[in-house]
């Protein structure tokens, strides 16, 4: 006996449910939003209950109606022969959907709908069934579309996307029927049927990675599921389903002892890997998929055997779980370039509910799919590594002059010692592999600027001119340093940043000098900074510490890394890339907070280990009840900040504030003290009570030792 039937599904899964179910026996299947209708036995009503991969629920319909108002609804129902469909010692629910100018809300048509059928019981057998909501025998399923409503048997009972192996998941988790649609649309089946393997790099609860595994093991994915609709339906054939989910069992026995594909996940969060690992348990797949806790920054294509084919597939965060889209940019650029350098040859694939996100990977993706996440409508990027490249992230170079200019004798004078200062610096930026350095520190003393090279860039700033230097002669020297800069440099004018120290009153001289927001990317040592050559006085890093941060970075594995007043927060991410256990950074500006957040992104960190602090490190320390075993210490000179209730002055308070830091590291650690203070002196006190090194020589490179007294340098440990 044939049956129409009608599987809802999650929008933009309608042509892939369509054909699954084709595979599955139906026949005139028709594709509507949402959902497919289709014909066929019982048996493909069953099949499709038991196999379909995409379908939300399988409905059996038992009527079709025209309905204009609720007492008209009631009379449909009342139509039915309720006592052919279940018994009235069963408990039933009523899921209903939709609305038209009569009937608006959906709890009062559900309402309408269950009195019709409880009074249809009442008065043919003198028994009135129970409602439950939660977990009944039976539910009836009612579709109203304007004058016309359909009633159905919820042969599912239930969402067919819950497979019965998930315990928990993270925040936002993907369902496993758009899982398994993303994994269709990758064309995961037949790259598994090659031998390819599936790597998944945010694997979350390992939804991707079990849906995979169930496809190519031929394990049903309802087969797991407790209990169906179609159970209290009395048409039901036990025998006849008990046979399609015995051919179900054999082929899923079948499928775990043939040889399975390389299967693998990573997340950077050990609570979401331990309960990815407790839902693979659940599911008896433990040989077949492998997670572990690995942040993006370290992840590499296993080597245990050759992979030269498969498929490298995640969906990233688009949301808050990783911070706002301006850091999460940063965070898929990260994966972008880890998806070229470790899967060539691979195909890739990105689902994201921001398009603009999934293009930030800098790959051509050729081909883009919409789907919708729960209401969100959302893309599946397909990338083939072997054919692609990264586009472009830092602005285009432009045309250097040819030197045929003409400079004047003072610019031509300062360009002699821009270049002569390139020379000897050349070897030591070539070995140390140095991308952001000092080149000019006003070396000489009519020519009053810093001149820092930042990767393909420059970044000028002058110094404010004493009293006794005439103005137009500082303004006619600012002029041949930029006139001079660009030939010497070997760098486009535009990618060169001034920055001119005039005369400012009050606060001015603090704010913004604009408002491009644009961030650059350079490297040092193993770590990708963002750094903003306009927009402040300060670019997002203090070169002269550079040293300081790589010896953090090589001290740090498996310890817990205190970072304080820690502006845009590089310490951190060379701690972090060092292999930090945690890394704690605190500091009162939102502003600096949100760049590390974005250097974090950017070096495939995520914020679970590596903690942000918005606070007065002074009074923080105050109250904290951690200890680290590394602790950088950095504060500013000065402050009258807003934040704090009185000054802060280096020199006379750094006392108590060395002393609070220290009771935060633990016996056998370390802290690194450091100041910009010129004439700084360290108080006799914290020699005798703890052992403090004077580090400034070995924390000073080749670009600053002319200029030694750029700052002071401490170790101080425990007696």
């Amino acid at each position: 006996m044939q049956h129409d039937w009608f599987a809802s599904c999650p929008k933009g899964l309608e042509l892939l449910l369509a054909s699954e179910l084709t595979e599955l026996g139906a026949e005139s299947t028709r594709e509507t939003v949402a959902g497919v209708y289709f014909n066929g036995a019982l048996a493909t009503g069953y099949r499709a209950c038991l196999w379909s991969r995409l379908a939300n629920r399988i409905l059996m319909p038992l009527g079709r109606f025209e309905v204009e108002d609720a007492d008209s609804l009631y009379r449909a129902l009342q139509s039915i022969d309720w006592g052919e469909v279940f018994s009235p010692d069963k408990t039933f629910a009523v899921d209903f959907s939709g609305q038209n100018s009569e009937i608006r809300n959906t709890q009062f048509g559900a309402q309408r709908s269950k009195d019709a059928i409880v009074d249809w019981f009442q008065t043919a057998v003198g028994m009135r069934p129970s409602v439950q909501k939660r977990d009944p025998d039976i539910r009836i399923n009612v579709r109203l579309a304007k004058s016309k409503v359909i009633v159905a048997v919820d042969f599912s009972g239930g969402s067919l996307h819950r497979r019965g192996y998930r315990q928990g998941a993270g925040e936002a988790p993907l369902k496993e029927n758009l899982a398994a649609a993303i994994l269709l649309r990758a064309d995961w089946p037949t790259i598994a049927s090659q031998g390819g393997a599936l790597i998944d790099p945010m694997c979350g609860s390992a939804t991707l990675l079990l849906e995979a595994a169930m496809m190519s093991a031929d394990i049903a994915p309802a087969l797991a599921r407790e209990r169906f609709g179609f159970e209290a339906w009395k048409g039901h054939n036990a025998t006849q389903w008990e046979a399609i989910v015995s051919d179900a069992a054999g082929r899923a026995r079948r499928g775990r002892e043939a040889e399975l594909p390389e299967i693998r996940g990573y997340d950077a969060d050990p609570v979401v890997v331990r309960r990815a690992q407790e839902n693979i348990a659940k599911i008896g797949l433990e040989k077949v998929v492998r997670v572990s806790c690995k942040p993006l920054a370290e992840l590499q294509k296993p080597s245990h055997k050759p992979m030269p084919i498969g498929l490298v597939l995640c969906n990233p965060p688009y949301g808050e779980r990783l911070g706002e889209k301006e850091s999460l940019r940063y965070l898929y650029r990260q994966l972008g370039e880890l998806m070229l350098r470790e899967f060539s040859g691979w195909q890739g694939a990105v689902f994201t509910g921001d398009v603009e996100l999934g293009k930030a990977t800098g790959l051509r993706s050729h081909k883009r799919y919409a789907l919708y996440n729960g209401a969100l409508p959302s893309s599946l990027l397909l990338f083939d590594l072997a054919n692609n490249q990264l586009r472009d992230a830092s602005p285009p170079k432009s045309g250097v002059g040819n030197g045929t200019a003409e400079l004047s004798e003072g610019a031509a004078m300062f360009a002699n010692r821009i270049r002569k200062n390139k020379k000897r610096l050349a070897k030591w930026v070539k070995r140390e592999h140095i991308e952001c350095y000092r080149l000019y520190d006003a070396d000489m003393p009519e020519y009053a600027v810093a001149v820092d090279v930042y990767g393909d860039s420059a970044h000028v700033a002058e110094y404010m001119a004493p009293k006794d230097v005439d103005p137009d002669a500082a303004t006619r020297r600012m002029g041949e340093v930029v006139a001079a800069l660009p030939e010497a440099l070997g760098v486009a004018p535009e990618l060169i940043s001034y920055k001119r120290r005039q005369k400012q009153r009050g606060l001015t001289q603090y704010e913004k000098e604009d408002n491009r927001g644009e961030l650059i990317s350079v490297r040092e040592g193993p770590a990708k900074i963002l750094v903003n050559l306009h927009d402040y006085l300060d670019t997002g890093l203090f070169l002269d510490h550079r040293p300081l941060r790589l010896r953090i970075g090589r001290e740090a594995k498996d310890k817990d890394f205190l970072n304080l007043f820690c502006y845009t927060g590089v310490a951190s991410v060379h701690a972090a890339l060092g292999g930090a256990h945690t890394t704690t950074s605190v500091d009162m500006s939102n502003t600096y907070l949100g760049w590390l957040r974005k250097n974090l992104a950017h070096n495939g960190l995520g914020e679970t280990t590596h903690h942000r602090v918005k606070a007065n490190c002074i009074t923080w320390l105050a109250e904290a009840e951690n200890t680290y075993d590394l602790i950088m210490l950095d504060p500013p000179s000065f402050s009258n900040s807003k934040s704090m209730e009185d000054t802060f002055d280096i020199q006379r308070d750094h006392v108590s504030l060395v002393r609070s830091a220290m009771s935060v590291l633990r016996r056998d650690g370390a802290m690194y003290f450091s100041t910009n203070r010129r004439g700084f002196v360290l108080d006799e006190e914290l020699s005798i009570q703890y052992l403090c090194v004077d580090i400034s020589r070995d924390t000073l490179d080749p670009d600053f030792q002319r200029n030694s007294n750029i700052h002071k340098c401490w170790r101080i440990t425990h007696r």
